[in-house]
């Protein structure tokens, strides 16, 4: 017996130098000795200011059904951008994508360097009706009031267009040209899966064999309020994203009169579906983004988080456990499964016929829209089931490499605009339009360089949007500090 303990403990105490050798082991993934970004000298940040009001003043709402688009919104943003930004557009190669997609080349002085592009979105969502009393101010009158600008698109994704506008405009005037080329492309319909902007101006890249070194687009952002263990800003760079797909599941059944049903009607084995999907989800995983994201993090955590971040072999089950408890934690390991949309039956007393339901799913990295269709068919075992696709739907994209050049650069000019911010790669679930270029590009990275909270994060899609003229000025700053430092960018991938 004793022989029995003694060599227990000294397997606890091999265990715990292990997992102490780890910690302590795990270097911090932060660049350090970054000098700060140069101040925008004699940049007009009222002029800035009053351009990105007049931006939101135009009511660029894109809708599924393009017949309900306004275009004259989207013709008078056009106009807009051409006369207040006249460098741009004379010094600047620009030309439209199915009208009202843009894409500017801006040439290198070494045009054999594959480009850099730098990308975001002009469209913007509608204002849900009955929703515009809870503005506290007009949504698209780009009211400039105590230090904020209010309005649609101020968060997604019109600052982002004119930021890099701004910045590119500054740049023009101060005589600066990039080593490398640097391309502009802004879409019309993200908000509506991007299939008249970005998915026509990829194919035009591809037609054209222009392979960018990088690309980067809306995303991640300075969350000033940190996460859980890190209570302080975390730059979150999205390496990927998650894909999309709705299956619609259908029952026939019977039919006939309440007063004698079947033991089970078409809404009976429709729900018995249902509540598999829901008892057997996908599995939790920490490859897809995840584990690159506690590199970064684990080392600048206390001991104790560390610990468990350094030992992820050992303690990957606890994180799991762990991230299940919260709705946002648990959408970040697995693929999610929701149902939304259910119908069936019209009168009280008939036995309906058809039921109905549509289950939207959040693919994790790793699967795809024909594994998540195959695995619903085996969960449901249920051949009275028929699924089939519903709508659009999207595999997920590839992850890019946290350890390549141009996320290092990225890093780097976090760094320079943002020094209290710890930087680190990140999963988007949600979908941008930078998901059409990893066909191109091997390094597409998703980040707004803008400080937000828990708070403000419900802002974009929801009501009383804004930008502080600070964040608005420093994501001038940043794009500006981001073109130069392509220079330093390596010749090839």
């Amino acid at each position: 017996m004793k022989k029995l303990l003694l060599t227990l403990a000294v397997a606890l105490v091999l265990l715990l130098i292990v997992l102490l050798v780890n910690t302590f082991r795990l270097p911090s993934r932060q660049l350090t000795d970054v000098p700060p970004a140069p101040d925008l000298t004699g940049f007009p940040v009222d002029s800035a200011v009053g351009r990105l009001s007049a931006a939101i003043q135009c009511r660029t709402v894109s809708y599924t059904d393009y017949s309900l688009t306004d275009t004259t919104q989207f013709d008078k943003f056009l106009s807009l951008i051409r006369v207040r930004f006249p460098r741009i557009h004379s010094q600047l190669k620009q030309e439209t994508v199915n009208r009202y997609g843009l894409l500017y080349t801006w040439a290198g002085k070494n045009p054999a360097l594959p480009p850099v592009l730098l990308m975001g979105h002009y469209d913007v969502v509608p204002v849900i009706q009955g929703t515009e009393r809870m503005w506290k101010r007009p949504p698209f009158a780009g009211l400039v009031e105590g230090g904020y600008v209010y309005g649609r698109g101020t968060l997604d994704d019109k600052t982002t267009v004119m930021g890099l506008l701004e910045a590119v405009e500054y740049l023009l005037g101060k005589g600066h040209q990039p080593e490398r080329t640097i391309m502009l492309a802004f879409g019309q319909d993200e908000e509506t899966l991007g299939k008249r902007g970005a998915t026509a101006t990829v194919a035009l890249l591809e037609k054209r064999g222009i392979k960018p070194l990088m690309v980067m687009d809306e995303g991640g952002v300075v969350k000033t309020d940190g996460i859980s263990g890190l209570n302080k800003p975390i730059a979150l760079i999205g390496i990927g994203e998650k894909g999309y797909l709705s299956l619609e599941l259908t029952v026939t059944g019977e039919g006939g009169h309440s007063s004698m049903p079947p033991r089970q009607t078409s809404i009976g084995v429709l729900a018995a579906a249902l509540d598999k999907l829901e008892q057997n989800p996908f599995p939790a995983r920490l490859d897809a983004g995840l584990s690159q994201m506690f590199s970064y993090l684990g080392p600048e955590m206390p001991l104790g988080q560390r610990l468990v971040f350094a030992n992820q072999w050992l303690f990957g089950p606890v994180i799991q456990r762990i991230l299940s408890g919260s709705n946002s934690g648990d959408a970040t390991q697995r693929t999610t499964t929701a149902p939304t949309i259910i119908n069936a039956g019209q009168k009280d007393n008939v036995l309906p016929i058809d039921a109905s339901a549509v289950v939207n799913f959040r693919i994790l990295p790793g699967e795809t829209t024909k594994t998540v269709t195959q695995r619903v068919k085996e969960v449901i075992d249920d051949e009275r089931v028929t699924v089939k696709t519903y709508g659009t739907f999207s595999d997920p994209s590839a992850l890019s490499d946290p350890e390549a050049a141009p996320f290092v650069q990225l890093h780097r000019t976090i760094r320079a605009v943002f020094p209290e911010a710890t930087v680190a790669p990140y999963l988007v679930l949600g979908g941008t339009d930078s998901r059409f270029y990893s066909k191109i590009c091997p390094n597409v990275y998703r980040f707004m360089p803008v400080r937000m909270n828990d708070e403000s994060l419900k802002m974009p899609h929801g009501t009383n949007e804004r930008i502080s003229v600070k964040d608005y000025t420093d994501m001038v700053k940043f794009y500006a500090t981001l073109i130069q430092n392509t220079n330093s960018l390596p010749p090839t991938p």
